[in-house]
């Protein structure tokens, strides 16, 4: 589904008014759409139209009308009332499955631009304001057609029906009626508009109070550690303090809104009761008793589908603010570019850079400057140097995620910006500082990507990955659920599981990024152990901090403000006496 969507989405979300991408989402069923309005209208035609029978019924009772009329009119509201079930069914089925189709599209299009957005993206958007327009933002505008289509409908074709009724039944009243409801609704909306601020201010000191008890329990141990119990309660108090005022205030405007528009409405109510009741004494216009009834109904109605129509903007104006929301991440520009481009069938490992430099979109000094590397197919490259040095972007530069400022990368002597790097990642591996780890079984993590690999395959990566030992001691064995990002592992347990899943993946290159940093002694050495048996015969990055763990490197590159200050072996560098020396020192004091 996402395939084909993403495109006629990329082109409509640029630069479009948030309406007509509604109408462009919507496209597909405007069919049910269209069936789903003409369904409504008949459901909902028992709101309008009994003022109209009670008139035809009081009209019988007076003037003494054959009694067949009263039966003809209470059977004709009953079929009518009897029929909304199933005609009620059928518009949830079509206007509540158009509206569910549409946010699934534009899930699976929020979801497809993620995966084609460049990481550097990724690194500067939080997971969090994203995952929010994926759930939050696509259920607000689902929400909102499907208030707007309910109620909007609603006070429509009561608008529409009551008015043709009037203007049949006793027309000299609708210039009255076209008056005298717009201005009971313009007075009822107005002092709506009071409590909606009201409502803004309860629901920031909800906010607030939220906020204040993650905070509270977050710090509990801190608190319970320092005996400042009192401290963080007065400081709730004067949250819940707050609260307090903003709710009484709250349902105070809450009360005087609610008798006020109550009193306005039968107050004018009453005022076209009695002109139309005087209007009937007197025999003006052939005003009949039942017309005096319908038009009092038809007022209280009619004003409140046009305060429900004016009350729908607040629910109209959010659900188009979040349909730009989505739209910032289905127009964002910063997409990686691979269509056309070739595809790679194998890799030998070969990887050079020419004169390559790298320059982050902040418009700093450039990360990484006059890279010159030639690193035949299996050799070891270990990247050291201080934090700030430019490893993490040589890295990041191997993988692709970003492309050189200036110069060349080739793989196997082709110019990288030439190839479809999605082709190209299947021949590379990454093992990061922080294993990557999803809430689903050992199996499953392992092979995660690699759907033909089975059993024998897998145990086989968690034998050379050292962690066959402590699978096969879980209850559950490769069944074992991990957790949410490992949780149920050690550091140790979480990092050879990662590099068993680059163990069965049987990469080319392979990107180490402080693969041991974070272990104890134990859980480094038998680390160490499963990483020396995916060295083998692969092109290897490495990146480290502690020197310990690249001594076995067939060549160590030294690397000080994106430059290059040294390469050569551990013994090399240390007789030299250089940069390197000078780390070592560091580390070994």
């Amino acid at each position: 589904m996402a395939s084909s969507t993403e495109r006629p989405l990329d082109h409509r979300y640029r630069d479009e008014h948030p309406v007509r991408t509604l109408a462009y989402l919507l496209r597909a069923d405007r069919d049910r759409l269209v069936a789903a309005v003409g369904v409504f209208t008949v459901k909902h035609s028992p709101v309008w139209l009994l003022p109209l029978i009670t008139a035809s019924i009081i009209d019988t009772v007076v003037e003494h009308r054959p009694i067949g009329g009263i039966w003809l009119s209470t059977g004709a509201i009953l079929l009518i009332l009897l029929l909304n079930y199933p005609l009620h069914v059928l518009y949830v089925r079509l206007l509540y499955g158009s509206v569910r189709r549409m946010g699934t599209t534009l899930r699976s299009a929020l979801c497809t631009r993620m995966q084609q957005l460049s990481i550097g993206y990724h690194s500067r958007v939080s997971a969090g304001v994203l995952q929010a327009k994926v759930v939050r933002d696509v259920e607000t505008v689902e929400q909102m057609v499907q208030q707007t289509a309910e109620t909007g409908l609603g006070a429509t074709t009561v608008l529409v029906g009551g008015l043709v009724v009037i203007a049949v039944r006793t027309p000299e009243f609708v210039p009255v009626f076209l008056v005298v409801v717009p201005a009971a609704a313009f007075v009822v909306a107005r002092l709506r508009s009071r409590l909606r601020t009201h409502n803004e201010h309860f629901r920031h000191e909800v906010e607030t109070l939220s906020s204040r008890v993650s905070e509270m329990t977050r710090l509990i141990p801190v608190t319970r550690a320092h005996g400042l119990e009192g401290k963080a309660l007065r400081r709730m108090d004067g949250t819940l303090h707050r609260l307090l005022a903003s709710g009484m205030r709250l349902d105070l405007v809450n009360g005087r809104f609610g008798s006020l528009a109550w009193v306005v409405l039968n107050v004018i109510g009453v005022l076209v009761l009695a002109a139309a009741a005087i209007v009937s004494y007197y025999g003006v216009w052939g005003v009949t008793p039942g017309d005096v009834v319908m038009l009092s109904a038809f007022l209280t109605t009619l004003t409140t589908s046009t305060t429900t129509l004016v009350g729908l903007a607040p629910v109209i104006t959010k659900g188009l603010e979040s349909v730009r929301s989505v739209g910032e991440v289905l127009q964002a520009p910063e997409l990686e570019d691979n269509e056309g481009k070739a595809e790679l069938t194998s890799l030998r490992g070969s990887v050079t850079f020419r004169n390559v430099d790298y320059a982050y979109e902040d418009g700093g000094r450039p990360a990484v400057r006059d890279f010159d590397l030639c690193v035949a197919p299996g050799e070891t490259i270990a990247l050291v140097g201080a934090s700030g040095a430019g490893k993490s972007t040589v890295l990041n530069l191997v993988i692709g995620f970003i492309r050189p400022t200036s110069g060349r990368l080739l793989l196997d002597g082709t110019d990288m910006s030439t190839l479809d790097l999605r082709t190209y990642r299947r021949f590379v591996s990454v093992v990061p500082q922080e294993s990557v780890l999803f809430d689903g079984t050992i199996r499953e993590n392992v092979a995660y990507g690699m759907d033909d690999a089975d059993e024998e395959t897998v145990r086989g990566a968690l034998r050379d990955a050292n962690a066959a030992e402590f699978v096969d001691r879980l209850p559950l064995g490769l069944d074992a659920v991990v957790g949410e990002r490992g949780a149920r592992l050690s550091g140790g347990q979480r990092q050879r599981l990662a590099i068993a899943r680059a163990l069965i993946r049987d990469p080319k290159v392979l990107i180490l990024d402080e693969a041991t940093s974070a272990l104890d002694t134990r859980s480094e050495a038998l680390v160490q152990q499963a990483l020396a048996r995916l060295l083998r015969g692969r092109t290897t990055f490495v990146v480290a901090h502690r020197l310990s763990t690249v001594r076995g490197a067939d060549r160590i590159v030294v690397m000080e403000d994106g430059r290059i200050r040294e390469i050569g072996t551990h013994e090399e560098l240390l007789r030299r006496g250089g940069a390197y020396t000078a780390l070592h020192s560091g580390q070994v004091a």
